[in-house]
Protein backbone atom coordinates (compact mmCIF):
# COMPACT_ATOMS: atom_id res chain seq x y z
CA UNK A 1 0.00 0.00 0.00
CA UNK A 2 1.12 3.42 -0.82
CA UNK A 3 2.01 6.14 1.78
CA UNK A 4 -0.68 8.20 2.64
CA UNK A 5 -0.54 11.75 0.45
CA UNK A 6 0.13 13.60 3.50
CA UNK A 7 3.88 12.21 3.71
CA UNK A 8 4.89 13.52 0.57
CA UNK A 9 3.29 17.45 1.59
CA UNK A 10 5.79 17.09 5.05
CA UNK A 11 8.80 15.74 3.23
CA UNK A 12 8.00 18.86 0.55
CA UNK A 13 7.39 21.66 3.37
CA UNK A 14 4.18 22.13 2.05
CA UNK A 15 2.38 20.44 5.11
CA UNK A 16 3.59 23.04 7.26
CA UNK A 17 2.85 25.89 5.40
CA UNK A 18 -0.45 24.74 5.03
CA UNK A 19 -0.85 24.59 9.17
CA UNK A 20 0.58 27.99 9.20
CA UNK A 21 -2.07 29.62 6.46
CA UNK A 22 -4.94 27.94 8.43
CA UNK A 23 -3.38 29.20 11.97
CA UNK A 24 -3.00 32.51 10.54
CA UNK A 25 -6.79 32.19 9.91
CA UNK A 26 -7.63 31.46 13.36
CA UNK A 27 -7.11 35.46 14.39
CA UNK A 28 -10.31 36.02 12.48
CA UNK A 29 -11.75 32.90 12.40
CA UNK A 30 -13.47 31.76 8.88
CA UNK A 31 -12.00 28.59 8.99
CA UNK A 32 -15.89 26.74 8.77
CA UNK A 33 -19.22 28.39 6.45
CA UNK A 34 -20.36 30.35 9.65
CA UNK A 35 -17.09 32.94 9.27
CA UNK A 36 -17.92 33.97 13.05
CA UNK A 37 -14.98 36.43 12.93
CA UNK A 38 -13.58 35.29 16.74
CA UNK A 39 -9.65 35.93 17.22
CA UNK A 40 -9.43 32.19 18.50
CA UNK A 41 -5.40 32.77 18.78
CA UNK A 42 -6.31 35.40 21.55
CA UNK A 43 -8.50 33.18 23.57
CA UNK A 44 -12.25 34.19 22.16
CA UNK A 45 -14.65 31.54 21.68
CA UNK A 46 -16.07 31.24 17.96
CA UNK A 47 -19.76 30.31 17.12
CA UNK A 48 -18.46 26.71 17.23
CA UNK A 49 -17.37 27.12 20.84
CA UNK A 50 -14.03 26.20 20.13
CA UNK A 51 -11.12 28.27 21.05
CA UNK A 52 -7.23 28.10 20.12
CA UNK A 53 -6.89 24.61 21.63
CA UNK A 54 -8.69 21.58 20.04
CA UNK A 55 -11.08 19.22 22.65
CA UNK A 56 -11.22 15.59 22.77
CA UNK A 57 -14.00 14.14 23.95
CA UNK A 58 -13.26 10.14 23.38
CA UNK A 59 -10.60 8.57 21.28
CA UNK A 60 -11.33 4.47 20.52
CA UNK A 61 -11.58 1.90 18.35
CA UNK A 62 -14.82 1.86 16.83
CA UNK A 63 -16.04 -1.13 15.04
CA UNK A 64 -19.72 0.34 14.40
CA UNK A 65 -18.63 2.55 11.16
CA UNK A 66 -19.09 0.95 7.38
CA UNK A 67 -17.81 -2.06 7.16
CA UNK A 68 -14.49 -0.54 5.07
CA UNK A 69 -13.85 2.17 7.35
CA UNK A 70 -14.20 -0.58 10.80
CA UNK A 71 -12.70 -3.51 9.16
CA UNK A 72 -11.70 -6.16 11.71
CA UNK A 73 -9.70 -3.74 13.46
CA UNK A 74 -11.81 -1.10 14.29
CA UNK A 75 -11.39 2.65 13.15
CA UNK A 76 -9.10 4.68 15.38
CA UNK A 77 -12.10 7.45 16.14
CA UNK A 78 -11.38 10.55 17.80
CA UNK A 79 -14.33 12.55 18.66
CA UNK A 80 -13.81 15.98 18.98
CA UNK A 81 -16.00 18.32 21.28
CA UNK A 82 -18.10 21.22 20.30
CA UNK A 83 -20.10 21.89 16.91
CA UNK A 84 -20.55 24.03 14.44
CA UNK A 85 -24.37 23.31 14.04
CA UNK A 86 -27.01 22.58 16.72
CA UNK A 87 -29.17 19.93 15.53
CA UNK A 88 -32.01 19.55 18.65
CA UNK A 89 -31.75 15.83 17.64
CA UNK A 90 -27.87 14.75 18.11
CA UNK A 91 -26.97 11.39 18.93
CA UNK A 92 -23.15 12.86 20.38
CA UNK A 93 -24.85 16.33 21.79
CA UNK A 94 -23.44 15.56 25.08
CA UNK A 95 -20.17 16.06 23.47
CA UNK A 96 -21.31 18.63 20.99
CA UNK A 97 -23.96 20.51 22.53
CA UNK A 98 -21.96 21.28 26.17
CA UNK A 99 -19.21 23.81 26.12
CA UNK A 100 -18.58 23.71 29.27
CA UNK A 101 -17.82 20.52 29.81
CA UNK A 102 -15.67 20.44 27.15
CA UNK A 103 -13.40 22.83 28.86
CA UNK A 104 -11.57 19.88 30.73
CA UNK A 105 -11.04 18.36 27.21
CA UNK A 106 -8.89 21.00 25.32
CA UNK A 107 -5.45 20.05 24.17
CA UNK A 108 -3.32 21.15 22.45
CA UNK A 109 -1.67 19.99 18.80
CA UNK A 110 1.24 18.47 20.16
CA UNK A 111 -1.04 16.25 22.27
CA UNK A 112 -3.76 15.55 19.46
CA UNK A 113 -0.52 14.43 17.20
CA UNK A 114 0.14 11.61 20.42
CA UNK A 115 -3.78 10.61 20.67
CA UNK A 116 -2.98 9.96 16.83
CA UNK A 117 0.18 7.67 16.94
CA UNK A 118 -1.98 5.90 20.02
CA UNK A 119 -5.05 5.15 17.65
CA UNK A 120 -1.99 3.80 14.85
CA UNK A 121 0.72 1.70 17.42
CA UNK A 122 -1.37 1.04 20.56
CA UNK A 123 -5.27 0.02 18.96
CA UNK A 124 -3.51 -0.89 15.63
CA UNK A 125 -6.94 0.37 14.00
CA UNK A 126 -7.09 0.67 10.10
CA UNK A 127 -7.03 4.55 10.16
CA UNK A 128 -7.03 8.15 11.77
CA UNK A 129 -11.27 8.86 12.14
CA UNK A 130 -11.46 12.37 12.54
CA UNK A 131 -15.39 12.70 14.12
CA UNK A 132 -16.72 16.92 13.45
CA UNK A 133 -13.32 17.55 12.73
CA UNK A 134 -14.15 20.98 11.13
CA UNK A 135 -13.64 23.93 13.63
CA UNK A 136 -10.46 22.29 14.58
CA UNK A 137 -9.00 21.84 10.85
CA UNK A 138 -6.05 23.86 11.80
CA UNK A 139 -4.85 22.25 15.42
CA UNK A 140 -5.51 18.62 13.26
CA UNK A 141 -3.39 19.97 10.11
CA UNK A 142 -0.61 20.60 13.03
CA UNK A 143 -1.06 17.99 14.50
CA UNK A 144 -0.74 15.78 11.42
CA UNK A 145 2.45 17.51 10.74
CA UNK A 146 4.14 16.99 14.09
CA UNK A 147 2.81 13.38 13.83
CA UNK A 148 4.46 12.36 10.68
CA UNK A 149 8.83 12.35 12.28
CA UNK A 150 7.55 10.14 14.54
CA UNK A 151 5.88 7.71 12.13
CA UNK A 152 1.99 8.29 11.74
CA UNK A 153 1.17 6.68 8.17
CA UNK A 154 -2.30 6.22 8.33
CA UNK A 155 -4.88 6.92 6.20
CA UNK A 156 -7.13 10.37 7.06
CA UNK A 157 -11.09 9.71 7.26
CA UNK A 158 -12.45 13.16 7.36
CA UNK A 159 -16.11 12.31 9.65
CA UNK A 160 -17.90 15.80 9.00
CA UNK A 161 -21.59 16.88 8.88
CA UNK A 162 -20.57 18.60 5.50
CA UNK A 163 -20.86 22.25 7.07
CA UNK A 164 -17.44 23.01 5.48
CA UNK A 165 -16.29 25.78 3.51
CA UNK A 166 -14.50 24.99 0.12
CA UNK A 167 -11.47 26.91 1.03
CA UNK A 168 -10.79 25.24 4.04
CA UNK A 169 -11.30 21.86 2.50
CA UNK A 170 -8.88 22.43 -0.41
CA UNK A 171 -5.96 22.98 2.23
CA UNK A 172 -7.16 19.28 3.41
CA UNK A 173 -6.31 18.09 -0.37
CA UNK A 174 -3.87 15.33 -0.12
CA UNK A 175 -4.19 15.58 3.65
CA UNK A 176 -7.51 14.08 3.63
CA UNK A 177 -7.59 9.84 1.91
CA UNK A 178 -11.22 9.35 2.86
CA UNK A 179 -14.34 11.92 2.94
CA UNK A 180 -17.05 10.88 4.94
CA UNK A 181 -19.44 13.65 5.00
CA UNK A 182 -23.23 13.50 6.24
CA UNK A 183 -25.45 15.03 3.69
CA UNK A 184 -28.40 15.66 6.16
CA UNK A 185 -30.68 18.03 3.91
CA UNK A 186 -32.40 18.99 0.78
CA UNK A 187 -34.29 22.03 2.68
CA UNK A 188 -32.30 25.27 3.95
CA UNK A 189 -35.70 26.04 6.35
CA UNK A 190 -35.96 22.66 7.71
CA UNK A 191 -31.81 23.12 8.65
CA UNK A 192 -32.26 26.58 9.86
CA UNK A 193 -35.17 24.71 12.02
CA UNK A 194 -33.67 21.67 13.37
CA UNK A 195 -29.91 22.37 13.45
CA UNK A 196 -29.84 26.56 13.50
CA UNK A 197 -28.01 26.72 10.22
CA UNK A 198 -28.38 29.42 7.26
CA UNK A 199 -27.71 28.34 3.55
CA UNK A 200 -27.20 24.73 4.83
CA UNK A 201 -27.95 23.14 1.13
CA UNK A 202 -26.15 24.65 -1.24
CA UNK A 203 -22.88 24.79 1.34
CA UNK A 204 -23.05 21.17 1.72
CA UNK A 205 -23.62 20.24 -1.85
CA UNK A 206 -20.21 22.82 -2.74
CA UNK A 207 -18.36 21.12 0.30
CA UNK A 208 -19.06 17.11 -1.39
CA UNK A 209 -18.68 18.09 -4.53
CA UNK A 210 -14.97 19.30 -3.50
CA UNK A 211 -14.90 16.38 -1.79
CA UNK A 212 -15.84 14.42 -4.63
CA UNK A 213 -12.79 16.44 -6.68
CA UNK A 214 -10.57 15.57 -4.38
CA UNK A 215 -10.54 12.01 -3.89
CA UNK A 216 -13.02 10.67 -6.43
CA UNK A 217 -14.77 7.06 -5.91
CA UNK A 218 -14.02 4.84 -2.93
CA UNK A 219 -10.97 2.38 -3.53
CA UNK A 220 -10.20 -0.43 -1.56
CA UNK A 221 -7.56 -2.41 -0.75
CA UNK A 222 -7.33 -6.21 -1.31
CA UNK A 223 -8.74 -6.76 2.25
CA UNK A 224 -12.09 -4.50 1.25
CA UNK A 225 -10.59 -1.57 3.41
CA UNK A 226 -10.95 1.74 2.44
CA UNK A 227 -7.93 3.63 1.16
CA UNK A 228 -9.23 6.69 -0.47
CA UNK A 229 -12.45 8.27 -2.09
CA UNK A 230 -15.92 9.68 -1.32
CA UNK A 231 -18.85 8.20 1.19
CA UNK A 232 -21.88 10.17 1.61
CA UNK A 233 -23.69 9.54 4.31
CA UNK A 234 -27.47 10.19 4.75
CA UNK A 235 -29.91 9.62 7.82
CA UNK A 236 -33.32 9.34 6.94
CA UNK A 237 -35.56 11.44 9.51
CA UNK A 238 -39.07 10.95 10.04
CA UNK A 239 -41.76 12.73 8.26
CA UNK A 240 -39.39 13.47 5.10
CA UNK A 241 -37.38 16.11 6.99
CA UNK A 242 -34.41 14.73 5.27
CA UNK A 243 -35.53 15.21 1.90
CA UNK A 244 -34.04 12.09 0.78
CA UNK A 245 -35.18 12.04 -2.36
CA UNK A 246 -33.89 15.23 -3.60
CA UNK A 247 -30.60 14.51 -1.74
CA UNK A 248 -30.57 11.18 -3.52
CA UNK A 249 -30.98 12.80 -6.53
CA UNK A 250 -28.80 15.38 -6.11
CA UNK A 251 -25.66 12.72 -5.63
CA UNK A 252 -26.36 10.45 -8.53
CA UNK A 253 -26.96 13.51 -11.06
CA UNK A 254 -24.61 15.59 -9.98
CA UNK A 255 -21.54 13.69 -8.66
CA UNK A 256 -22.20 10.25 -10.00
CA UNK A 257 -24.17 6.71 -9.81
CA UNK A 258 -21.42 5.26 -9.06
CA UNK A 259 -20.58 7.18 -5.75
CA UNK A 260 -20.85 4.81 -2.44
CA UNK A 261 -23.72 6.11 -0.44
CA UNK A 262 -24.42 5.05 3.45
CA UNK A 263 -27.79 4.77 4.30
CA UNK A 264 -28.77 5.17 7.77
CA UNK A 265 -31.57 4.31 9.62
CA UNK A 266 -30.31 4.76 13.25
CA UNK A 267 -32.36 7.85 14.03
CA UNK A 268 -33.46 7.91 17.47
CA UNK A 269 -35.42 11.56 18.83
CA UNK A 270 -32.21 12.58 21.75
CA UNK A 271 -31.60 15.80 23.18
CA UNK A 272 -34.05 18.13 22.63
CA UNK A 273 -35.79 16.03 20.10
CA UNK A 274 -39.05 15.22 21.69
CA UNK A 275 -39.86 19.26 21.71
CA UNK A 276 -39.79 19.09 17.97
CA UNK A 277 -43.45 16.89 17.24
CA UNK A 278 -41.72 16.06 13.56
CA UNK A 279 -39.34 14.44 14.87
CA UNK A 280 -40.21 13.04 18.19
CA UNK A 281 -40.40 9.84 17.04
CA UNK A 282 -38.14 7.36 15.01
CA UNK A 283 -38.50 6.12 11.40
CA UNK A 284 -41.43 3.89 10.43
CA UNK A 285 -40.36 0.37 8.13
CA UNK A 286 -42.51 2.14 5.52
CA UNK A 287 -39.98 5.41 5.48
CA UNK A 288 -37.03 3.31 5.37
CA UNK A 289 -38.30 1.09 2.64
CA UNK A 290 -39.08 4.04 0.42
CA UNK A 291 -35.45 5.36 0.56
CA UNK A 292 -33.73 1.94 0.08
CA UNK A 293 -36.28 1.66 -3.37
CA UNK A 294 -35.03 4.63 -4.40
CA UNK A 295 -31.50 3.75 -4.23
CA UNK A 296 -32.34 1.07 -7.08
CA UNK A 297 -34.23 3.81 -9.17
CA UNK A 298 -31.65 6.27 -9.35
CA UNK A 299 -29.29 3.31 -9.76
CA UNK A 300 -26.91 4.36 -6.69
CA UNK A 301 -25.43 0.70 -5.98
CA UNK A 302 -21.84 1.33 -4.00
CA UNK A 303 -22.72 1.75 -0.25
CA UNK A 304 -24.13 -0.18 2.68
CA UNK A 305 -27.90 0.06 4.33
CA UNK A 306 -28.25 0.58 8.27
CA UNK A 307 -30.94 -2.20 9.32
CA UNK A 308 -34.40 -0.85 10.43
CA UNK A 309 -32.90 -2.10 14.14
CA UNK A 310 -29.97 0.45 13.74
CA UNK A 311 -31.29 3.17 16.28
CA UNK A 312 -31.24 0.63 19.21
CA UNK A 313 -27.45 -0.14 18.68
CA UNK A 314 -25.83 3.06 17.29
CA UNK A 315 -26.30 5.54 20.78
CA UNK A 316 -23.42 6.20 22.30
CA UNK A 317 -23.02 7.33 26.12
CA UNK A 318 -20.04 9.96 26.40
CA UNK A 319 -20.69 10.01 30.40
CA UNK A 320 -19.54 6.32 29.96
CA UNK A 321 -15.48 6.45 31.15
CA UNK A 322 -14.38 4.31 28.37
CA UNK A 323 -15.60 3.49 24.89
CA UNK A 324 -18.99 5.64 24.14
CA UNK A 325 -20.04 2.39 22.62
CA UNK A 326 -19.76 -0.31 24.25
CA UNK A 327 -21.01 0.92 27.70
CA UNK A 328 -20.78 -1.72 30.82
Amino acid sequence: MTDPGYIQLYESGELEQRAQRLEARLEHCDICPRRCGANRLNGEIGSCNAGKLVAVASVCAHRGEEPAISGSRGSGTIFFGNCNLRCVYCQNYQISQDPERQRPNQITPSRLSNRMLYVQNDLGCHNINLVSPTQYVPQIMRAIYEAVPRGLNLPIVYNTNAYDAVETLRELEGVVDIYLPDLKYASNSIAAKLSDVAHYVPTARAAITEMYRQVGNLVVDSDDIAVRGLIVRHMILPNELAGSEESMRWIASELSPSVTVSLMAQYYPRHRAMEVPPIARSITAAEYRRVVNLLDILGLENGWLQGEGARDYYLPDFNFEGHPFERG
